[in-house]
Parts: C-alpha cells; structure tokens; sequence
C-alpha cells in the first residue's frame, strides 16, 4: 500500500493578484518539494473536474452555480475583500473539489491506503452558501459527502489544524449527529469563530482554540487530551484532515509556534487513529500555510509521514 498525491493542473492559474497571500507560489512550493527523489514512490494523479451534484452536496446547487458564474473573462473580481476570482479560477476550483472526490475514491476501494490533496483555492472557511477567506467551495465537505453518499461511510470524521478556525466546515456540519468536527486554532483571530463553547447539534464538534505566541506542548496536549479521545468516541468510518500549515512559527498570517516536526507528530497521530478506528482510511487536503520555505518543509512533513504509515 501507498499514498496518493493528486494534484491539479489548474491550481496555478487560480490568479488572485499582486501580493495577495493565497498565491499560485504556494502550489508551485508544495510541488516542488514533493518532487524530491524522497517521493518517487508515491502514487500520483491529476485532479478530475467535481461534478455539479458532488459539490450540491456541501452546498445549494444554486449557490456553486452562482460562485462558477461569477468567475471573470478578464481580470479579478472580488467575492469579498480577501477572496478574488480570476478567468483561471472556475477549473481551479472544480479541480480542487474533484481531488477529494477522486482521493476518496481511490481510498475507499483499496487502491492506496491514504492521499493527500495538493490543489488550491482551499475550502475550509467556505460555509454552505458563504465564499470567504480565500474559500469558494467548501473541498473537504464535498469528500466527506461524497464518502457517505458514494461508498456508504455513514460516520465521517474531519479534523482541522490550520491556524484559522474551519467555520465554513463547522457550519455545514453543524447539525449532522453523523459527522464528527475537530479544530485546533489560534483564538482570537479570523475569523472570529471556534470558541469552545461551539459544540455543534448533537456534541460532534470540538475546538480547542490557542492564544497567540502558545508552544508546541500547548497545541500536542489539546490534541492528546481533546481531539483525539472525542474522535476514538465518535468512531469514524472515514477520517479527513484539513491540513493547513500556517501555524508555523514563521507564517505571516498568525502567531502560533509550531514547526515541522509539529506536523509530522500530529499527522502520525491521526493516522494511528484511522488505523484503530476506520482501517487506516485517512484523506488529507491542504489549507493554509503562507511562509512558502515553512510551506514546503512542513508538507515534506506532512506526506512523508502518510507515506510511512500507508507502508
């Protein structure tokens, strides 16, 4: 067994201009280092396109359609003031929902034991019928959906350590007593939400929010003491990680201290409990992570750890 590493052709030409953090670069890094003789074994694949009825299940139909149609045929248009449509935007983000469906897929019969998604726009802030902060379609609920609706995963899991609460996640599964949320997150910062209070409809949902300047002992401690006791309750059938690797000591977006051995511990963690709880069935996708060097150390981090578990 191996892992698979899907990637879209399309991400790069998701422009979202000048200076503007959520950038093609940060794709162009997260290939580059995955391109290492290191990887050669991995399992590879280009993104298919989602279809309109895989994203209505995250979203309203007439909502994906309005996000698609608002994409230009010439310059930038703004969904608000930090999230930026471009002509290359449209195949960018079906690509990116589409990796989760096609990640899932290959999971869920047996071809490789886990996959991480390399793609951009992310998802995680999108809400059901809310494109914000960087996220226009919401690409980890989509697989979630889709492993529930495709392949009969009824309890499907998603665990968050981007430094940016998922609110977009939280608030699609809010009210689903059959889906478990987890986050770990700077708190206070964007975008405002993921207090502990926050437990969603039926007590699925767990956030374990970090002050500004916290230690990696900090970030371990909620996952061993919260996250990862609430998960092994919940008993998944099916465990998505919404990787984002902007809580590194040197992203610009945030304050908290971790490194790349952060990522590498909390990643080994959670495919131990995929192999406990669901036989290994792990998906992981990429969030944030705005220093491009701690961008692709962290994600060498990341994958190379799934590598060594899928072995």
């Amino acid at each position: 067994m191996t892992t698979l590493l899907i990637t879209s052709a399309h991400s790069v030409e998701h422009d979202t201009g000048p200076g503007h953090p959520e950038s093609p670069d940060r794709i162009r890094a997260v290939t580059k280092a995955l391109d290492q003789d290191a990887f050669r074994d991995l399992k590879r694949a280009k993104a298919p396109d989602a279809t309109l009825e895989q994203m209505s299940r995250a979203h309203p139909r007439e909502f994906v359609e309005t996000v698609l149609m608002a994409v230009p045929k010439s310059g930038f248009a703004r969904v608000d003031a930090d999230t930026i449509l471009s002509p290359g935007s449209g195949p960018a983000i079906v690509e990116a929902a589409g990796a989760l469906v096609a990640a899932v897929d290959a999971v869920a019969k047996g071809e490789v034991r886990n996959a991480f998604c390399a793609v951009r726009p992310p998802g995680h802030h999108a809400e059901s019928q809310r494109a914000m902060g960087f996220c226009l379609i919401n690409n980890i609920a989509v697989g979630a959906l889709h492993a529930r609706a495709a392949h009969g995963y009824k309890r499907v899991a998603i665990v968050d350590f981007d430094v940016h609460h998922g609110n977009g996640t939280q608030e699609i599964f809010w009210d689903d007593a059959e889906a478990f949320y987890a986050s770990t997150h700077q708190f206070p910062n964007y975008p405002g939400t993921g207090s502990r209070r926050e437990r969603g409809a039926h007590n699925n949902v767990v956030n374990v929010p970090l002050a500004p300047g916290s230690a990696p002992e900090l970030f371990r401690a909620g996952f061993r003491e919260e996250v990862l006791p609430a998960l092994a309750a919940f008993k998944p059938d099916f465990l998505l990680v919404s990787a984002g690797f902007d809580a590194h000591k040197d992203d610009p977006l945030a304050h908290l201290q971790l490194t790349e051995t952060d990522f590498a511990w909390v990643t080994g963690e959670l495919a131990k409990a995929a192999q406990t709880l669901c036989g290994g069935r792990l998906v992981s996708v990429l969030e944030g992570g705005y220093n491009l060097e701690a961008l692709a150390a962290s994600v060498v981090a990341h994958v190379d750890t799934l590598k060594l578990a899928a072995s």
